[in-house]
Order: structure tokens, then C-alpha cells, then sequence
């Protein structure tokens, strides 16, 4: 099932979240993000509602199943695109900002032959 863009950095910021803080909530997301939390509130109810996140009694958010296997897809499209990037020469910044935007039109047939290149060749295209 496709999922908004949107909805794949929410789920991708509750991820990086999860994993350097254990525990996440609105507020972390609206912190990470840069959004408000009223926005932050209604994306995680939407996230909720279609399954992809669920919230205890103490308005702590984890990921579903669904959730997760989005949001790791995400993120490991967002790390290995921002590395290869930087490898090839582009700033840091830029890298980052470009990675973000490519994560969520590329397929998954490209993606993989990204990787596949990475491991074979390195980061240097045509090396």
C-alpha cells in the first residue's frame, strides 16, 4: 500500500526517534520535525487510525508492524542515498536535503541497484 510522503517522514522521524531515545511522543516529533504540534497531533491520529502507529496510556508512540517496515525502508533509503551522495562530493547539507526528496519517488528496482553498485564498486560511479 502506497502511503504519503508526509506520512513516511513521520513514520521515518518516530523510527530515528525510537532508536536513539527508546521512547517517543508528540512532542519529540513536533521537536524533530520542526512542525507544530497540533499538526504533529493529527498526522500521528491519521497514522493511528490507518495502522501504522499505535499510542499508549501514557501518550507514548510505537511503530506496528506496518509501521516499522515503512519507516525502515525509509530510513534506509535516506541513510544509503545521503552517504552515496556525500561520497560523490555533494556537501553534507545538501546530501541530506537531496536524499529526503529522492527517498520517496525512487523504486525499489533503482534503490537496489544503487546498493548493489555501492557493494561492488564503491561509492564512485563508474570506478
Amino acid at each position: 500500500m502506497k502511503i504519503q510522503e508526509s506520512a513516511e517522514n513521520y513514520l521515518e522521524a518516530i523510527h530515528v526517534l525510537m532508536m536513539r531515545n527508546g521512547q517517543v511522543r508528540s512532542i519529540d516529533v513536533a521537536h524533530y520535525t520542526g512542525f507544530s504540534k497540533p499538526s504533529i497531533s493529527r498526522a500521528v491520529g491519521l497514522l493511528r487510525d490507518n495502522g501504522y502507529v499505535s499510542i499508549d496510556q501514557n501518550g507514548l508512540l510505537s511503530l506496528t508492524e506496518a509501521g516499522l517496515k515503512i519507516a525502515e525502508t525509509i530510513y534506509e533509503r535516506h541513510t544509503v542515498l545521503t552517504d552515496l551522495l556525500i561520497k560523490l562530493g555533494v556537501s553534507p547539507e545538501t546530501a541530506a536535503e537531496d536524499a529526503c526528496r529522492i527517498e520517496h519517488v525512487i523504486s525499489a528496482e533503482t534503490f537496489e541497484k544503487l546498493k548493489e553498485h555501492v557493494r561492488k564498486y564503491g561509492a564512485a560511479a563508474g570506478a
